[in-house]
């Protein structure tokens, strides 16, 4: 059995980490997630819409009953499939989830009809950058002052026929 080790110490067994659609019930601890995840966030409402929207994609996390991350994706009309926001929350992190959490996202858009999946990163964020190249996710372009502070973007995109279903 995989066990992952938080940075609090505790240990968690994946098998007991759920990944499931998201709940409207879930809300305050994603925009928790959120709050403690990223400099810019999304407004409360936006997590909302995007949750009628799209409940088959977005996605979370749950260890015993508890949300620890996030992941928000969409398909476009142009059957882009779209990853806007994923996270986990810090205790839990660099253990994997945020591994799950894109594969499961990425298998849900392919079967929607995704012919491509995008998202756009921080050029400062390494360590998603270097996630989402394993994942097969290239940079495309960089989108200057993307952020509101100022911060460039790199526009990432994976075709999802070289989609091997890694984690």
């Amino acid at each position: 059995m995989s066990v992952f080790t938080t940075e609090l110490g505790g240990r968690i067994p994946l098998s007991r980490v759920v990944i499931r659609p998201a709940k409207l019930f879930d809300m305050p601890d994603i925009v928790r997630i959120e709050r403690i995840s990223f400099r810019e966030q999304y407004p409360r409402g936006v997590f909302l819409v995007f949750l009628e929207n799209n409940p088959d994609t977005f996605l979370v996390a749950e260890y015993h009953g508890k949300v620890i991350g996030y992941v928000m994706a969409y398909l476009r009309p142009d059957l882009e499939g779209h990853i806007m926001s994923i996270a986990v929350d810090p205790a839990y992190r660099g253990n994997g989830i945020g591994s799950t959490l894109l594969s499961e996202a990425i298998e849900r858009l392919i079967k929607k009809g995704a012919r491509y999946i995008g998202l756009e990163v921080r050029v400062s964020n390494e360590k998603a950058i270097k996630l989402y190249e394993r994942f097969g996710f290239r940079r495309i372009k960089r989108i200057i002052g993307y952020y509101a502070d100022g911060e460039d973007a790199y526009y990432m995109l994976m075709p999802t026929d070289e989609w091997g279903g890694r984690n």
